[in-house]
């Protein structure tokens, strides 16, 4: 068990030292074009802190959501709601929590992590991931410009689908 805690470790020293060589790279490839370029590189630095500014409030909640989860959740119950032995519940609550959920899926991606790592199914993170293409606030102007049977029926084959999608990813093991 100590080793493959070493081994865990190492891991984790050899993926965060990826983690700065990427951001090595990044940085020289910026210095090298602005050299060449120098209003696009500000042009882009703009462009980051914009897109950095829009999501700040996003991480932070999710940042908040994770230490909540990781604070009152245990192994226990993930596995019970969303783990190995979680039945049809596990399902629903991955359909109903996807859907629900809103801002950029990326960062929606260290929660997942985090409770897969848990314990929770691959194929209810898949089930999860495919009804965020639900989009609670739209389906009023979806009703407007395909009539309410059109979305219905839309909206079922898209629970229906993710649901395949997760038992498929399941059988694969991932």
């Amino acid at each position: 068990m100590h080793t493959k805690e070493i081994e865990k470790n190492k891991k984790r020293k050899k993926d965060k030292n990826y983690g700065f060589y990427f951001l090595g790279l990044v940085i020289l490839l910026h210095l090298i074009l602005f050299l060449f370029k120098p209003e696009g590189i500000q042009a882009s630095f703009k462009a980051s802190a914009n897109l950095i500014i829009k999501i700040i409030p996003i991480l932070v909640l999710v940042i908040i959501f994770m230490g909540v989860v990781n604070f009152f959740v245990s192994p226990k119950v993930i596995s019970k709601y969303v783990g190995k032995g979680s039945k049809f519940t596990g399902w629903i609550l991955a359909i109903f929590i996807g859907i629900v959920s809103h801002g950029p899926i990326y960062v929606w991606f260290p929660l997942l992590k985090e409770l897969k790592s848990r314990g929770m199914r691959s194929g209810l993170v898949a089930v999860f991931l495919y009804n965020r293409a639900i989009k609670i606030p739209l389906l009023p102007l979806m009703v407007h410009y395909f009539g309410l049977k059109y979305v219905l029926i839309l909206l079922i084959y898209m629970i229906i689908a993710s649901v395949i999608e997760g038992k498929i990813i399941e059988m694969l093991r991932v």
